[in-house]
């Protein structure tokens, strides 16, 4: 069958899959009278990056936010099923969702900076959440967040300096450094490069291969070619259902659903 040229893509290898950092079952999701997301269920192994794709409006953005509870700030939105972090009960009256979003992070897909400076911007997590003791601890979390986002080199001189002044993939970067300052155990991306160039989002990608060694990473993505560099495993969404998922390698040459075959050769989409 027709495939999208993953050579040059550096598709990831399949890896035996990790223990499951986050466990979806059934889950569904209605917006009003509008059924979002239909029956949900799948694996999301540690240490490891999960891709997820499909056409517009399928899903996919809907259930990452599922993960750390983003869709409660919409009143219409109910959501069923069950999510477990570390088989905890994500959904669970006593869980505290402050706490819940401290150890499930987020990029969005346009940089959000908040407005204040590069430092301010990596200590506000750290400082509301107890994690310093001391100016000098703020210093070192801030430091160590930076140069984890590959930005510290860049603005070690600058740090009083607006973040909004940089760059936008240098704000990306920033607000990742932001996500990783309260530890977080999973971070959820929300198409991170959409807004990026070329070069921005190579130092992106880079970056998440990076920051898979210590967290467990979910990316909703629309380029194909960017799901098969950075992930180990991707899941295929469409019209609000979970159609495929398993190893990328597998999902993007061997594919089982012909509607995941299809999107992926751009028959549709």
């Amino acid at each position: 069958m027709p495939q999208i040229d993953l050579a040059g893509a550096g598709v990831q290898p399949a890896t035996a899959v990790a223990k499951p950092k986050v466990v979806a079952r059934d889950v569904n999701v209605h917006y009003g009278e509008k059924h979002a997301l239909h029956n949900v269920s799948i694996d999301i192994p540690e240490q490891a990056v999960t891709a997820f794709i499909g056409p517009s409006g399928c899903g996919k953005s809907t259930f990452l936010r599922c993960i750390n509870r983003m869709n409660d700030t919409i009143a219409s939105c109910r959501v069923t099923g069950r999510i477990e972090l570390d088989g905890e009960d994500i959904y669970d009256r006593s869980l505290d969702v402050v706490q819940l979003r401290a150890r499930v992070g987020m990029v969005f897909q346009k940089p959000n900076p908040f407005p204040k400076s590069i430092y301010e911007n990596v200590a506000y997590g750290p400082r509301i959440h107890g994690l310093a003791q001391s100016k000098a601890e703020l210093d070192e979390i801030v430091e160590r967040s930076l140069k984890r986002a590959s930005l510290f080199e860049e603005v070690k001189d600058r740090l009083d300096a607006p973040g909004t002044g940089l760059s936008g993939g240098q704000q990306q970067r920033l607000c990742i450094a932001r996500a990783i300052a309260v530890s977080p155990e999973v971070i959820l991306m929300d198409e991170p490069c959409s807004a990026l160039d070329p070069i921005a989002t190579a130092r992106i990608e880079e970056l998440i291969d990076e920051l898979r060694e210590n967290y467990t990473i979910v990316i909703v993505t629309h380029s194909m070619q960017q799901a098969a560099r950075v992930s180990q495993r991707t899941a295929f969404f469409h019209l609000g259902k979970l159609v495929e998922q398993g190893p990328t390698e597998h999902i993007f040459t061997t594919p089982e659903d012909k509607r995941t075959q299809d999107y992926i050769t751009g028959r549709f989409g």
